[in-house]
């Protein structure tokens, strides 16, 4: 397939965009919720998720079939993007973290997601959203906690927050960066099938 029909993988976090350019796949940073402008063409939502359900684990990869709001409501359906080892999924889009274990069920059971993301309902709204490709990077057991918050609009990190998670809540936020370590290991393998 000629390189400029493939679509560009929309990634909110800087960590994301710098996978997918490594991997040689086309890649622009849309920011946390899509705060920055978007690429023009097609478009993949391609980055980390949140679990909602227990037995899925950090690292896992989805690829997704639909998209749901948060009251269910169907936001995007198509065939999932194939990547080896993906497991197709329904990921839920919201426009929040969401990161309390209880509020994770919950909306695991009111939509039936496996997995969230702040990006992928936004994107599909512009009618390009070509698929969804995510790595779960936390779930209902291993939450972010003040990591939570480390992100900042533009999809750059926020290191005081950082730095006061690992005075404040240091077993926690070592367990959360090696999970996003194992969502980035992921994501690495998915850019380059994808490029």
């Amino acid at each position: 397939m000629d390189s400029s029909l493939k679509p560009t993988l929309a990634c909110a976090l800087a960590v994301e965009e710098n996978v997918a350019r490594k991997a040689g796949a086309r890649a622009a940073r849309v920011g946390l919720g899509v705060a920055l402008p978007l690429p023009e063409g097609r478009l993949v939502s391609f980055g980390f998720a949140g679990g909602l359900v227990p037995d899925l684990e950090r690292g896992a990869l989805l690829t997704a079939t639909r998209i749901v709001s948060e009251t269910g409501e169907k936001l995007w359906e198509g065939e999932a993007i194939e990547v080896d080892g993906a497991r197709q999924a329904v990921i839920c889009s919201t426009d929040r973290v969401i990161d309390d274990p209880e509020e994770r069920r919950q909306l695991a059971d009111r939509t039936g997601a496996v997995a969230v993301d702040m990006e992928s309902g936004k994107l599909a709204a512009t009618g390009r959203l070509a698929g969804t490709v995510r790595a779960v990077s936390d779930s209902p057991g291993r939450p972010l906690g003040g990591l939570a918050t480390a992100v900042k609009p533009d999809g750059s990190t926020d290191w005081k927050v950082v730095a006061r998670s690992v005075v404040v809540e240091p077993i926690r936020t070592v367990r959360a960066l090696v999970g996003a370590q194992r969502a980035r290991t992921s994501l690495q393998r998915a850019a380059k099938a994808l490029s």
